[in-house]
């Protein structure tokens, strides 16, 4: 296969979400509370859907089983990534997420560390990324008792802004933050606090206090990040992490190109978050990219060029995937 696979999202409604997914990138979204856009998945809660060429109209999912050539026969039972756009209206949970042992002794997934973009933030706008406690004794202690403002810790946001969120990390964005996230494929959640609102019947949803107790990192350490900023012309490439998971980073064409050779990774996952530009394959035509564009590098793509003036955020499948 010599093309891109371009998908079309999945959205999902969010008692946090709001309409920025359409507001800024203009979908079709289901509702006013729409909180989430799963742009490239193969997760059963929301495979995405090709909508070009050989594979066009089916999921992505399939195209892992049944055409594992596609990703150069990369391992693995399930596709390992989840490309997802997060419109934070009102705050989300607190929350935290497992490592892989524990995920799949208790969840039969994998587990998740993920990151974040951030694609915009209003002013004042805050993450909840850490805690306080020193030890597992006393996060039990706050958590159970309720000790929100001993326990969380926050971080002020602006738009530009990266965070890596290992497994294990207590975390939520707060209201007023839109995200690009890339993360492990998983759905696993453990909520620890969410404001204690409720539902559209009154009712409040879960909470996984032990589960949250059980995964958690303690002491909280912010993850040491290496990121660098490389210069072709007016074109700038930004590395913002490379883990076990996922390689993550930034293309801005600043109205210039990038020319790109395949190297470790047997494919690449590409989101267009702003303005406009060309995705050139060698001996096909070239394909338009424009803001909200999903799409992925297969491996028989060995090179190609993005040019014009568009910001897009990649990433691939680390040694661990």
């Amino acid at each position: 296969m010599t093309e891109p696979m371009f998908m079309i999202p999945v959205f999902h409604e969010k008692i946090w979400g709001g309409t920025g997914l359409h507001d800024r990138f203009n979908y079709d979204i289901p509702t006013d509370h729409t909180g989430e856009a799963w742009a490239i998945s193969a997760h059963p809660h929301g495979p995405a859907t090709i909508v070009n060429g050989e594979f066009k109209g089916q999921s992505l999912d399939t195209i892992w089983a049944q055409h594992r050539e596609v990703f150069g026969n990369a391992k693995g039972d399930v596709f390992p990534l989840l490309t997802k756009i997060l419109d934070a209206h009102e705050d989300l949970s607190v929350q935290v997420h497992p490592d892989d042992a524990y995920a799949a002794e208790h969840e039969h997934e994998l587990g998740k560390t993920e990151c974040w973009y951030v694609i915009a933030a209003e002013p004042g706008a805050k993450l909840y990324y850490g805690h306080h406690a020193q030890t597992r004794e006393q996060l039990a202690d706050w958590i159970n008792n309720d000790h929100w403002d001993k326990l969380f810790r926050t971080v002020p946001v602006k738009a530009g802004d990266f965070f890596y969120v290992p497994s294990g990390t207590i975390h939520a964005l707060g209201a007023g933050i839109m995200v690009l996230e890339t993360q492990q494929s998983s759905d696993t959640t453990y909520r620890v606090y969410d404001w204690d609102r409720t539902d559209a019947k009154g009712r409040k949803r879960p909470l996984h206090k032990q589960q949250s107790i059980d995964v958690t990192t303690v002491p909280h350490v912010d993850p040491k990040l290496d990121i660098t900023k490389k210069s072709v012309g007016k074109a700038i490439i930004t590395k913002f992490v490379a883990s076990e998971f996922f390689a993550v980073y930034e293309w801005r064409t600043n109205g210039d190109e990038l020319h790109f050779t395949r190297g470790r990774a047997p494919y690449t996952l590409a989101s267009v978050l702003d303005g406009r530009g060309e995705l050139i394959v060698p001996g096909e035509k070239p394909y338009t990219l424009v803001k909200g564009m999903h799409f992925i590098i297969p491996f028989d793509i060995k090179e190609w060029t993005v040019r014009g003036d568009v910001q897009i955020i990649a990433s691939e499948p680390g040694e661990k995937a």
